[in-house]
């Protein structure tokens, strides 16, 4: 385990990588989501790891075991920016870099990051911290946070006044999973916590506009995996990018009676073999090792 520091020296919680047992494939960097953290995803990661893929992860500033008061973001860009010296840090580790293409996983909020990560790229000018990667798979992506008109309101009211002021997120443990095991181990984690400020959700708002809006231009290969009875952010927003983005770069899935952690739910097992048979449809470079 190693702590990766970021300019404004806050340290990144980064957990082991899990490698697959011969040659990898590429590598699949997980992005967590709202009050969570990436240790939550080791059944991701195995399941990922004997499909042949290396899986990174790392805990978001303000999550996890990362450094940062939770739920506070400095900068609207501040996840965007960790992210990038996340990617940076993996490009660099060791002398062959990454193994094959570099996917980003992105649940929930996480999604949102990954996919505003990538929709930077379609920007003339994009901003410095963006880096190109290879394919994407969104997870009940936030998109539309479902916010209603009266939560707008407050929120264009305190994001100037109070900005850093951390409240309650007002989602409930219950709308996480339909299992309650995974609903109680939820509770019982004291890496989870329910904080957000208003930049840290004009953040959220905003980016799932752009990348819904940026949707008909979309142009690298991703997997939109979706649960069709989320309380924790809305579908509509997931179903939405579905209907804009092109057909030949986008594989949609809207899991109909699933809770908004689709890789938790009861029927985790065919959820993660979309992920897996999806990704075993990646091209790999003409010279990964992965070829041999």
């Amino acid at each position: 385990m190693s702590e990766l520091p970021i300019a404004d020296g806050t340290l990144l919680f980064l957990h082991p990588q899990v490698l697959p047992a011969g040659l990898a494939r590429g590598a699949v960097l997980i992005v967590h989501g709202l009050g969570e953290h990436a240790g939550r995803y080791d059944h991701v990661a195995a399941h990922l790891a004997q499909a042949g893929w290396a899986v990174a992860r790392y805990d978001q500033r303000g999550h996890g075991r990362s450094g940062g008061p939770r739920g506070v973001i400095p900068r609207p860009d501040s996840l965007l920016t960790d992210l990038a010296a996340v990617i940076a840090h993996l490009k660099a580790a060791g002398s062959g870099g990454l193994p094959g293409p570099l996917v980003l996983l992105g649940h929930s909020m996480g999604g949102l990051v990954a996919g505003r990560f990538v929709a930077e790229g379609l920007a003339p000018q994009p901003a410095p911290w963006w880096q190109a990667v290879d394919a994407l798979v969104m997870s009940s992506p936030a998109l539309d946070p479902g916010m209603s008109a009266a939560q707008k309101l407050l929120l264009m009211l305190a994001a100037p006044i109070a900005p850093d002021l951390a409240l309650g997120n007002g989602l409930l443990p219950d709308w996480v999973c339909s299992d309650p095991a995974v609903v109680r181990a939820y509770i019982a984690d004291p890496l989870n916590h329910d904080r957000v400020t208003p930049r840290l959700v004009r953040f959220i708002a905003d980016g799932g506009a752009l990348v819904r809006q940026q949707a008909t231009q979309w142009r690298l290969p991703t997997l939109l995996l979706y649960a069709g009875a989320d309380r924790c952010v809305a579908p509509s927003g997931s179903a939405a990018f579905a209907c804009s983005a092109p057909s030949n770069v986008l594989q949609a899935q809207c899991y109909g009676g699933m809770a908004h952690e689709i890789f938790n739910e009861p029927e985790q097992a065919r959820v993660l073999a979309d992920l897996s048979a999806w990704l075993s449809t990646l091209a790999l470079p003409p010279n990964s090792p992965a070829r041999a």
